[in-house]
C-alpha cells in the first residue's frame, strides 16, 4: 500500500468516526460538513471529496459504526452457550452500548432517516450485521432442544433484535420499565431452559403438544 493510500484511508476513517462523534454529541441537526469536519480534525473539502455528501458520509459511518460494535462482542458471541447466557451478553451489550453513546446514536439515525434518505437503509444494514451473529448463535443452541423444529431462528434474531433496539430507546424515557423487560426476556430464558433439562419422555410430550398446537 503506498503512502498515499495510506493516507486517504486514515482521513476517511478519521471522517467516519468524526461523524458517528458529531451525531452522538450534537444530533442530527446539528450535523454538516463542517461540525464533522471539525471533530474529524480535517478540511471540510474532504468530507466531499471522499464520500461525494454529508448524507453519504453518514450512511457510510453508520455501517462503519454497526462493523466495529459487532467486531467486539463477535467472539463473546460465539462462545454463548446457553439462552440465559445469551441474554446475559445481550445485557452486556446494551450497558457498552449505552455508556459509550451508542444508544444516543441510533436514536439520532433513527430521527435523521426521514430527512436523511441514505440512513434508513444503512441503519438496517448495520441491524442486520446484529441479527446475523443473533441468527448464527440461536441457530446453534436451539438445535439439540424440543424448540428447534417449531422456531424459526432468522425470524426469532430479527426479533431479538428489535426488542433490544425498543428497550435502548426505551430507557431513556423509563429505565425501570427497560429493566423490566430486560427481566422479562430473562424469565423466559429461563423457561426454556427449565424444559431443556426435562428427561426424553417429558421432552417428546413437549414436542408432541407443540405439533398439535401448530396444527
Amino acid at each position: 500500500m503506498s503512502p498515499e493510500t495510506a493516507k486517504a484511508g486514515q482521513t476517511k476513517t478519521r471522517l467516519l468516526e468524526g461523524a458517528l462523534r458529531t451525531l452522538t454529541e450534537q444530533g442530527i441537526a446539528k450535523t454538516s460538513a463542517r461540525t464533522v469536519a471539525a471533530a474529524a480534525g480535517v478540511n471540510q473539502a474532504l468530507v466531499f471529496y471522499h464520500f461525494g455528501t454529508v448524507d453519504e458520509l453518514l450512511a457510510a459511518a453508520c455501517r462503519y459504526g454497526a462493523e466495529q460494535a459487532v467486531a467486539r462482542y463477535r467472539e463473546r458471541l460465539a462462545a454463548v452457550t446457553s439462552l440465559s447466557e445469551l441474554l446475559a451478553v445481550g445485557r452486556e451489550i446494551h450497558e457498552g452500548e449505552r455508556d459509550g453513546g451508542h444508544v444516543a446514536l441510533l436514536g439520532q439515525l433513527l430521527a435523521g432517516a426521514p430527512t436523511h434518505p441514505a440512513l434508513g437503509p444503512a441503519t438496517a444494514a448495520g441491524l442486520r450485521l446484529w441479527i446475523a451473529e443473533i441468527e448464527q448463535v440461536l441457530t446453534r443452541l436451539l438445535a439439540a432442544t424440543p424448540f428447534a423444529e417449531f422456531v424459526d431462528p432468522a425470524g426469532l434474531a430479527r426479533a431479538v433484535a428489535a426488542s433490544f433496539v425498543g428497550i435502548e430507546l426505551y430507557e431513556g424515557a423509563d429505565e425501570a420499565g427497560a429493566r423490566a423487560a430486560l427481566d422479562a426476556l430473562d424469565q423466559l430464558a429461563s423457561l426454556v431452559a427449565a424444559v431443556e433439562e426435562l428427561g426424553p419422555v417429558a421432552q417428546r410430550a413437549v414436542r408432541h403438544r407443540l405439533r398439535k398446537a401448530g396444527r
